[in-house]
């Protein structure tokens, strides 16, 4: 379905105002995008791991949301979820139930990277048909600002505080999206608010609406824990997006794309600068940092692209014998592309799919991710980095 800024945002929202979350929190931004992105008249149950949003949007008997709500505890956000949607086929099966309903479940970074990936982990290998969606704020806010895994490197937290014996926290953030993919579910997506919230809201609609577990990885900064003003969240969220800090990227059926691709990409002072957590990080003693997270950075945004990058391969058909000498010969190569056909000369072949097929590649005619025919040689040799 195309994406209408206008339509999208005038739809009834399913978090009613009134709530105590904080001014310029993501998090409610996320849910928002999120709810926004059911079809009119579909019915959700929603889920919600104790939290900043848990204890900002419920209070008993009072809650927030306009669906059918489920509080649980720190931990088991997703096998609470999963267990409902378990009865709910049980109970549609015999007949108790008429209506459709979606599941989507959200959690903060410390009920998802951490407390609750036990159970998170386990929803997504047994495949339930739900939507766990985890509101990355990058710290345990809801409790004083405390380092999760989610934490970046370096940031100043209330249990990795900079001063002068200590740069902040000392481990990298765990890529927990990437760990979600290698669950080989069917959907996994990471986002950000950018875009007219298109991305969000595209990605939101593919995971609620495909069958089976769906996992996305929601950028949602936090003004108390990363000091910023409420103002500048969208600006925080282009820096890290246009910075390769948090790529925009899904995982389709094991098949990595990348969603956006900066034009310029700025270097991550960009992103670091206007929070209060990494101030330390711009004293002069503290440079030889800012170039560490920098190199963690750029290390992270080549293995996304090379994941991305897998060649889309197409044509060769080998009940065909291959003719001696190459040439190229023009023919329509699917439904989307009209391409140049590679055909090689027999033991051309036979080196390619030997070379290849460790990559899940056993085809000749390959492209790149612009589109570009490449040959079997270059694609052999250079993977097309």
């Amino acid at each position: 379905m195309s994406y209408n800024f206008k339509e999208t945002m005038n739809k009834p929202e399913r978090l009613a105002p009134g709530h105590r979350m904080c001014a310029g929190c993501g998090g409610t931004i996320a849910v928002r995008g999120v709810l926004r992105a059911l079809h009119e008249g579909d019915r959700a149950v929603v889920g919600n791991a104790t939290g900043c949003l848990e204890v900002s949007s419920f209070m008993y008997p009072y809650t927030a949301y306009e669906d059918s709500y489920i509080h649980n505890a720190f931990e088991n956000a997703g096998v609470t979820l999963s267990g409902v949607e378990t009865a709910y086929r049980v109970m549609k099966k015999r007949g108790k139930v008429k209506e459709d309903y979606k599941f989507i479940t959200f959690g903060g970074d410390g009920g998802t990277y951490d407390i609750g990936f036990q159970s998170l982990s386990g929803a997504m290998e047994r495949g339930h048909d739900m939507v766990y969606v985890c509101y990355d704020n990058g710290a345990y806010m809801n409790t004083g600002t405390q380092r999760s895994s989610a934490t970046p490197r370096f940031a100043d937290t209330t249990t990795t505080p900079a001063g002068k014996v200590s740069s902040g926290k000392v481990q990298v953030r765990k890529d927990l999206a990437a760990i979600m993919a290698e669950h080989h579910i069917p959907y996994v997506g990471q986002t950000a608010f950018t875009n007219n919230f298109k991305d969000l809201h595209t990605k939101a609609e593919k995971a609620i609406y495909t069958q089976g577990a769906a996992f996305l990885n929601i950028l949602a900064p936090c003004p108390r824990g990363w000091g910023y003003e409420p103002s500048d969240l969208m600006d925080i969220c282009r820096a890290a997006v246009d910075s390769c800090y948090w790529p925009l990227y899904e995982v389709v059926d094991g098949k990595w794309i990348l969603s956006y691709k900066p034009s310029n990409k700025l270097p991550i002072e960009e992103f670091l600068r206007p929070q209060r957590r990494f101030r330390h990080l711009f004293k002069p003693e503290n440079e030889e940092l800012i170039g560490e997270f920098q190199k963690e950075v750029d290390r992270r945004w080549e293995g996304l692209r090379e994941r991305c990058q897998s060649l889309r391969v197409l044509g060769v058909y080998p009940h065909e014998t291959p003719r001696p000498g190459a040439f190229v010969q023009n023919r329509e190569a699917d439904s989307m592309k009209t391409g140049s056909m590679l055909w090689s000369c027999g033991y051309i072949l036979r080196f390619a799919y030997e070379c290849i097929q460790h990559i899940d590649i056993f085809l000749l005619q390959a492209y790149n991710e612009e589109g570009c025919f490449v040959s079997c040689i270059t694609a052999v040799k250079e993977k097309v980095i």
